[in-house]
């Protein structure tokens, strides 16, 4: 029994002057509000065990048939039919094959918050033998994103069994397209996937292999960086290699293109303003002795500066130009714009940081660095507090293998309890405030 109802119960919190009733009814819902969450905390840590073996066969299922972006089709149907099993509502179709779910507690009108995992994977040739190895050629769950939905998952099973412990309504945000431009968090923005319910805050997850398994990083502010792709086609008239007078040398003018275009970082760029550069595709499909009419050339720029990017993006057109122009070659430079700088909002992430150590332990808390990475959760960040994190995925089970993105990426499937059980309970959290 709570102290105000034993003074109340002997007669002498009548007899206390007004301020001093007041402190101890609030005390008393403080301490209500204290052992409720405790008991609700139990509840989560006994769901997190119910449902691990659940997470973990939807992550294998998603794992063995990875879909690219913009195409996750049967994703979006095995997700559908989760939430159907689990009597949660929800809208399919969203931006091609986005989906939402609306998963609403006691009182859904007080509080909406929003929880999101991408769907996509990787155009990647899988090559770790596992029972569960992608069923789809040369498509592979390299980033992680089969570990998100599932995730996700496990947490509407949490929630779901907790509905009538908490006010408000959780938006359960499955998105498409995470790896492709123009990006499906943009697409579902703007097919109006929160025109309905509006949320308060947005938080999302990614799996790191950089950290060990129990742990969960957060870093307010700039997390990651922007991101636009460069494509440029450039063209002249090819010819017999041993006849070089007679043609443009276009292999010639994108090789001196590449060089040139280093003067974006070392030359035009502020030394203090992190900044990446990077062609990684060349086609010069020639031959020994032929120089093609036409090289295609693509690549990525990043910086975490929004006033820079637009600059640079006007370095990098001119530079390409005037140095196709000089070997009397002509470029078509396509620059479409890509994923904004991901900003974490101070505040939510601070308490998000709190509610974290409350599950992990404050010791299994870590502080992530800035990334020259991308997310186009950024959209997500630009229109609502929110906050992206991570949390780490390397164990015993894949301490030798390799990185995301890579064909030989694995998680320690230790990992997932921590990946659905640590964003129900942040949600939860985010409800009481």
């Amino acid at each position: 029994m709570s102290p105000f109802f034993v003074l109340r119960a002997f007669g002498i919190i009548h007899k206390l002057p007004y301020w001093q009733r007041v402190c101890f009814f609030k005390l008393n819902c403080l301490l209500l509000q204290y052992k409720n969450g405790i008991i609700v905390k139990t509840k989560i840590q006994q769901l997190v065990v119910q449902y691990t073996d659940y997470v973990t066969q939807c992550y294998r299922t998603i794992h063995a048939n990875p879909e690219l972006s913009f195409e996750e089709y049967q994703t979006a149907a095995f997700v559908c039919g989760e939430l159907d099993k689990m009597g949660i509502e929800y809208r399919s179709g969203i931006a091609g094959t986005g989906v939402l779910g609306i998963l609403k507690g006691n009182n859904p009108e007080k509080k909406t918050i929003a929880l999101r995992a991408d769907m996509d994977a990787l155009p990647v040739c899988e090559s770790v033998n596992l029972d569960w190895k992608s069923k789809n050629e040369n498509v592979m769950h390299a980033c992680g994103h089969d570990v998100h939905t599932a995730c996700l998952l496990g947490a509407a099973q949490v929630l779901n069994a907790i509905r009538d412990k908490f006010e408000g309504t959780i938006l359960l945000v499955f998105q498409p397209g995470e790896e492709k431009a123009p990006g499906g968090a943009r697409l579902m923005l703007e097919a109006g996937v929160f025109d309905i319910y509006k949320p308060e805050l947005i938080l999302a997850q990614h799996v790191s292999v950089d950290y060990p398994t129990g742990t969960m990083g957060f870093l307010p502010g700039k997390i990651m960086a922007s991101a636009d792709e460069i494509h440029v086609k450039v063209r002249g008239k090819g010819g017999h290699g041993a006849l070089p007078h007679l043609v443009n040398d276009t292999v010639l003018a994108t090789a001196q293109t590449l060089v040139s275009l280093q003067q974006v970082k070392s030359r035009l760029c502020h030394p203090l303003t992190p900044m990446v550069l990077t062609f990684g595709k060349l086609i010069a499909a020639g031959a020994q002795n032929v120089i093609p009419h036409e090289v295609q050339l693509s690549g990525t720029f990043r910086t975490v500066d929004e006033t820079w990017r637009e600059k640079a993006k006007q370095h990098i057109r001119r530079i390409i130009t005037e140095t196709t122009a000089a070997y009397g070659c002509t470029a078509e430079i396509e620059i479409p714009d890509g994923y904004p700088c991901v900003i974490n909002d101070e505040v939510t992430t601070r308490n998000a940081r709190n509610f974290a150590a409350e599950w992990v332990g404050e010791e299994q808390v870590v502080d992530l660095e800035m990334r020259m990475t991308s997310e186009d959760f950024s959209f997500f960040t630009q229109q609502y507090p929110a906050t992206f994190y991570r949390f780490g995925v390397k164990g015993e089970a894949n301490k030798n293998t390799g990185g995301l993105h890579s064909a030989d990426f694995v998680i320690d499937e230790k990992a997932l309890s921590v990946g659905f059980g640590g964003m129900a309970w942040l949600a939860y959290r985010f409800l009481q405030q």
